[in-house]
């Protein structure tokens, strides 16, 4: 840094100086220039208002006179003298002090005598520097001669000395100044940030910085450098922290799932082959903000768990394009490389119509199949446009990843949801040497309820397609498979629920999803439940002493009615908690133009007003709704501040805010009450389960809660975190695609094996 200083000073001295150098050059000569017009003028004025009374003089032959007015004008400034020539050259009157010094006619006045034109010139006059103009004199009849006025230009010499000086010391002065101004600059600007920059990545290298503080402090100087440090910096302490995870796992005779352990056991598993995942949200979506445009993550555990795999095969992702800037963001094919900071793998955007969209996703999936497979006393809606759209849709999809997977030999395929209940079939009649996996994130309803389905066998076919299909739960394989059973004609293993159909065999296992675990110990800097609690309460400006919370879509499926009125039973059965008790409802919007949501959001909002009406007590609020898209970043502090979490899910396939709200308590505190219609409830038993159709044991559960004994409550919690440590996203997304890496393709190896007998034959 010291040899970078004195380079710096060094070549701000010389460019300073320089450009003084060639500032001063070019100021010196304009002056140069101005004093010789201004002496030129001067000579020419003085010279032609004497030349009259020369020439009168010249004609009356009245020489002493002439001499006389010559004399009169040598003690002009820098006027040196004047001298009158015949037309022969000779001196006809000349001043004292220039007699001695020019005692020939110079080149320019012989020039004048000769053109009979007015002259001037600079020279030189006995070493000294003279301006000499000389103007031509006439009679009425005849040439006179010539009158020459010298002046001392010696001044113009001294006045460009003088500037030179000036610049010289004006610039001298600059460079010291801007050398200790650049000393200060690079001592507070550049070496502090650098310092303190190298200091944290110190502190970083040894294993002295807390999470807590993971922030560059070079922001201010180099930000796109400090990011990638940061970047680095993260990576670092997160391979870090896994490690010492796995180092205290194996003196423990553990063996946890990470993100590096699933990417380690995926890529030995693929080898050369590549993984393909299907769905309808994308990872990574862009939106234009303004005139820029910014890239959003969408919350999802989906992208948590499939991401360090496909980073670690340099997979592919298809999905729907959906960002408002997503188009201007892909090359020509429709892809990008993805995670924007790091890139690994590629991103295929696919397209849809205004008219697909609306057909294929808001009607089909969510009016029909979502009420279908969610019993929510909702009346599914299925419409003949509608399953067209669907099914266009679906093949739109498969014409994509077909020609993503063209070069690629034995690709993996994972679908995902009930957005493409048709694609694995789709897929696997063009590709039979594919491995297709289909994960179907919510609940598969018994035969009866399915059979309300129009196209129950096209839905049952298509996904009977996949060579593995998976659901959350053990019942939602049995649905499934006593509904292939009752629509298809198909043989069902019971026993290793299989299904085989037309020469191909699905598999059917429950894969319960789960979410990642911050497997951190709470260190004292970080605040506690009340710090965080209060904090809250503050900012939504209500006054309280005990806060429960809730995150779900607005959706008619998770019973957010049936919580308000167990949250009014509560406080009406127990009126000590009323003034005490606030429960925070953080409510996404979702599928808001179509009625039967936008009927729910209303319902919602009015029954929070009525709730509040009753039991209004000055800053203090039974429940407080915010409706609105709120970020992972921004639900943790209400998770963490918490005392209780509700869950009241009428019909679920698994719920993963159960499972987000227990791994976010790393204090081991708070109370999950949860619903047992949720595939969560069977992983958590430690939850306080409630029906939460029965309104009276959900307010019971609430005083439960908030006054169980904090030994029990610690309890509770470590034994639901142990169990989401270990069943973590990781392992589920290890054990699907395990799975479905070691499940024999009869079909296609047969065929293989023909070929390569015929071959050998031949």
């Amino acid at each position: 840094m010291r040899l970078f200083s004195v380079r710096l000073i060094v070549s701000l001295i010389v460019g300073v100086m320089l450009v003084s150098l060639c500032s001063s050059g070019y100021e010196v000569w304009v002056g140069k220039r101005s004093l010789r017009r201004d002496m030129q003028r001067r000579s020419e004025v003085l010279a032609e208002s004497l030349a009259g009374s020369v020439e009168r003089d010249i004609e009356k032959h009245a020489f002493q006179t002439l001499q006389k007015t010559v004399q009169h004008f040598a003690n002009r400034e820098n006027l040196m003298g004047m001298a009158v020539y015949d037309p022969q050259g000779h001196i006809i009157a000349i001043t004292d002090d220039l007699a001695s010094k020019m005692t020939a006619a110079p080149p320019v006045v012989l020039e004048t005598l000769k053109e009979n034109s007015e002259a001037d010139a600079f020279q030189r006059l006995a070493n000294q520097p003279v301006h000499i103009c000389v103007l031509p004199l006439y009679s009425p009849s005849q040439f006179l001669g010539a009158l020459a006025v010298v002046h001392d230009a010696g001044y113009i010499r001294d006045q460009s000395m003088r500037i030179w000086r000036e610049t010289f010391l004006s610039g001298l002065v600059q460079v010291i100044l801007i050398a200790l101004i650049t000393l200060l600059i690079v001592r507070w600007s550049i070496e502090g940030p650098i310092a303190r920059t190298a200091h944290w990545m110190r502190a970083l290298r040894t294993g002295r910085m807390p999470s807590s503080r993971m922030a560059s402090p070079g922001e201010e100087l180099f930000p796109p450098l400090a990011r990638e440090v940061a970047t680095m910096a993260e990576s670092l302490n997160t391979a870090r922290t896994a490690a010492e995870r796995e180092a205290r796992l194996r003196a423990e005779g553990q063996s946890q799932w990470t993100a590096e352990r699933l990417a380690a056991d995926l890529q030995a598993r693929l080898g050369a082959s590549r993984l393909f995942v299907v769905s309808n949200r994308e990872p990574y979506m862009h939106m234009r903000r303004g005139k820029s445009i910014e890239v959003r993550v969408p919350p999802s555990g989906l992208v948590t768990a499939l991401e360090p795999v496909l980073c670690a095969c340099k997979g592919t992702w298809l999905a729907h394009g959906s960002g408002t800037a997503d188009r201007e963001s892909v090359d020509k094919y429709n892809r990008l490389a993805v995670p924007p900071d790091d890139p690994r793998y590629t991103l295929r955007r696919v397209w849809l119509t205004k008219e697909e969209e609306e057909g294929y996703y808001y009607g089909f999936a969510n009016e029909g199949i979502w009420p279908l497979c969610h019993i929510a006393h909702t009346r599914p809606i299925f419409r003949a446009e509608d399953w067209e759209q669907y099914q266009a849709v679906n093949r739109k999809f498969a014409e994509a990843l077909l020609e993503e997977m063209k070069d690629t030999e034995k690709p993996v395929v994972l679908v995902q949801d009930y957005h493409f209940a048709l694609l694995p079939r789709m897929i696997k009649q063009k590709r039979p040497d594919a491995r297709v996996a289909i994960f179907w994130h919510i609940p598969w309803p018994n035969p009866e309820a399915f059979g309300i389905c129009p196209w129950q066998r096209e839905l049952v076919d298509g996904l009977l397609g996949a060579d593995l299909a998976g659901f959350h739960i053990q019942s939602h394989c049995n649905n499934f498979l006593q509904t292939a059973d009752r629509v298809m004609e198909s043989r069902i293993d019971w026993e290793h629920h299989t299904v085989q159909r037309l020469g191909h065999k699905t598999t059917v296992h429950p894969f319960p999803i789960s979410v990642e675990i911050a497997d951190l110990a709470l260190s004292p800097s970080d605040p506690s439940a009340y710090d965080n609690r209060s904090a809250l309460l503050k900012n939504l400006d209500v006054e309280a002493l005990f806060l429960g919370v809730g995150v779900d879509r607005l959706d008619y499926t998770k019973g957010i009615l049936e919580r308000f009125l167990a949250v009014e039973r509560f406080l009406e059965k127990y009126p000590r908690y009323q003034g005490q008790f606030t429960f925070v409802q953080i409510g996404a919007p979702s599928r808001s133009h179509l009625k039967r949501y936008h009927d729910l959001e209303a319902e919602i909002e009015a029954e929070a007003g009525r709730i509040n009406w009753r039991f209004q007590k000055d800053k203090w609020k039974a429940i407080v709704l915010l409706n609105r898209q709120h970020s992972h970043q921004e639900i943790e502090p209400y998770y963490k501040g918490a005392d209780l979490c509700l869950v009241t899910s009428l019909h679920d396939g698994m719920n993963l805010v159960a499972k987000e709200f227990v791994a976010t308590r790393n204090d081991e505190n708070g109370v999950l009450i949860l619903s047992i219609f949720t595939g969560a409830a069977r992983e958590l038993p430690d939850a306080l389960q409630v029906n939460p159709y029965d309104i009276d044991q959900t307010a019971e559960a609430i005083r439960t809660a908030l006054e169980m004994d904090p030994e029990e409550r610690q309890s509770r919690m470590q034994n639901m975190r142990r169990a989401i440590r270990e069943h973590n996203i990781y392992q589920w997304a290890g054990n699907l695609i395990a799975e479905l890496c070691e499940l024999r393709l009869d079909n296609h190896e047969k065929a293989e094996g023909k070929t390569r007998l015929g071959s050998s034959a031949v």
